[in-house]
């Protein structure tokens, strides 16, 4: 007897499960498309609309090889963009635990800001949902277990603000032409192979060594400090491969990144572009 009200006890749980799995996606999704829809009614627009390569006639070397090889003359600049990922995320701050995941991803290009919606499956049936957004200069971050109960949460510190930056500064390797000068970013020479971007969006300024290969393109990011929490901050560095042609545009779909320790890099974010979807001012 006791077998078969273990049986119907795991199908219960199974079942509110299920249930709470769904109710959390739809409350989670409302969350997401009003997000979505501040990023939206927050676009401004872009100029100039079509990138020229004498915009960049003054670029440090590096910097003029990486659009001539990326962007083709006359490219039309990007607007904004929804892309999908999929790949795995280390929630463990002490070893490797790799957990698989899934995100849509929305970008806008002016005035610049982002949201990645996740779902990290933490156990069968258990997801981890997750919001990461920089919004008119505010950083946003939501994790909650089944998009019901909340794990963490942080909005508009400068810390976290400035992280969001700097992710959104990384992350326009998929979208290259909000690195020109004319969208905001500031170009110093370092050397034959790196340079520094800088871009500041209101009170917040940020600054990433971009390190270019052989072919031109970018191979890994590095800022010297970005802040994990409110008192810590560590060197991140990100690193970007898989380069191919996309809208006319060369950009890397495979990225990891993570934190530089004293004994060496940890990452704990690794993932693939599965499709990518452009909107252009022209």
């Amino acid at each position: 007897m006791w077998i078969q009200w273990m049986a119907i006890i795991s199908v219960l749980i199974i079942v509110s499960l299920g249930i709470a799995a769904i109710y959390g996606s739809y409350r989670w999704q409302i969350g997401t498309d009003n997000l979505r829809a501040q990023l939206t009614n927050g676009r401004r627009e872009i100029q100039p609309k079509i990138y020229e390569q004498k915009e960049i006639s003054g670029e440090p070397a590096p910097v003029q090889r990486f659009f001539q090889t990326v962007l083709k003359d006359k490219q039309s600049i990007v607007s904004a963009v929804k892309l999908f990922q999929q790949g795995e995320f280390n929630l463990n701050e002490m070893k490797d635990k790799w957990n698989p995941f899934t995100a849509t991803q929305l970008f806008v290009a002016q005035r610049l800001g982002f949201d990645w919606d996740a779902r990290i499956q933490i156990a069968p049936l258990l997801n981890a949902f997750v919001h990461d957004t920089y919004l008119l200069g505010e950083g946003n971050l939501h994790a909650s277990l089944l998009g019901l109960f909340t794990l963490a949460k942080m909005h508009d510190t400068p810390e976290l603000n400035q992280g969001e930056l700097l992710r959104f500064l990384a992350e326009a390797v998929w979208y290259p032409t909000a690195l020109l000068p004319s969208q905001g970013v500031v170009w110093e020479a370092i050397n034959d192979t790196s340079a520094r971007g800088t871009l500041t969006d209101g009170a917040t300024t940020v600054s990433l060594v971009f390190q270019f290969n052989a072919e031109g393109v970018i191979s890994t990011i590095r800022a010297e400090a970005r802040y994990r929490d409110k008192l810590t901050a560590m060197p991140w560095v990100g690193r970007f491969g898989e380069y191919s042609i996309q809208n006319g545009m060369l950009i890397p779909l495979y990225g990891e990144v993570g934190w530089e320790h004293p004994e060496g890099l940890r990452l704990y974010f690794k993932g693939k572009i599965t499709e990518i979807n452009y909107e252009f001012a022209l």
